[in-house]
């Protein structure tokens, strides 16, 4: 077996594993760490695919970044557990199986592809370079930055707006409660 297959099964086992973890637990601090496993797997899926910039926003911004701010806002929310609670969620065996189902149809799905891409050889130079408006843009970084930047920077200040909005009502949801705690 080829070391690029392998790792992209250890990897989408993680991603798969991770995401069952993030529905399974009941605690929102392990479901978070779960996420972070999720991400950083992805991550990994990312390097496996050339495709470094996305790479570099999953470990910056999601697994960074959003991760942060996921645990400060359950540390905000300041979730109470009780002992009679179970470890999982009722529902986590059902999760289980639905994740397994999903990480055999997918992985069916990239290793038919890969099968049938076996013989059509690509050429990475081609593949790596493009036009975008007249102007040829070599690597993966620079088409991201030039869509991003220079076509879709409302869209990309609008959404960063809607995240600080989210950030804000978190955090007041979350002084609510604890003064109605208090």
């Amino acid at each position: 077996m080829e070391a690029s297959l392998a790792f992209f099964w250890i990897f989408a086992a993680l991603a798969v594993g991770g995401a069952v973890g993030v529905v399974a637990m009941r605690q929102p601090v392990h479901s978070a760490l779960f996420l972070l496993v999720s991400l950083l797997a992805m991550a990994g899926l990312f390097i496996l695919n050339n495709a470094e910039f996305l790479f570099a926003v999953q470990m910056l911004v999601y697994a960074g970044g959003i991760m942060v701010l996921f645990l400060f806002t359950i540390m905000l929310v300041n979730v109470r557990k009780t002992k009679a609670e179970p470890f999982v969620h009722r529902q986590a065996g059902l999760a289980l199986v639905v994740g397994l189902l999903l990480f055999f149809v997918v992985g069916g799905t990239v290793i038919a592809t890969a099968r049938q891409n076996e013989t059509e050889a690509a050429d990475p130079v081609k593949l790596a370079t493009a036009t975008f408006n007249g102007k040829v843009i070599t690597g993966n970084s620079q088409a991201v930055a030039m869509g991003l930047y220079r076509d879709y920077l409302l869209p990309f200040e609008i959404a960063s707006v809607f995240l600080l909005v989210a950030m804000i009502g978190a955090v007041v949801l979350g002084k609510r409660t604890m003064e109605k705690i208090d």
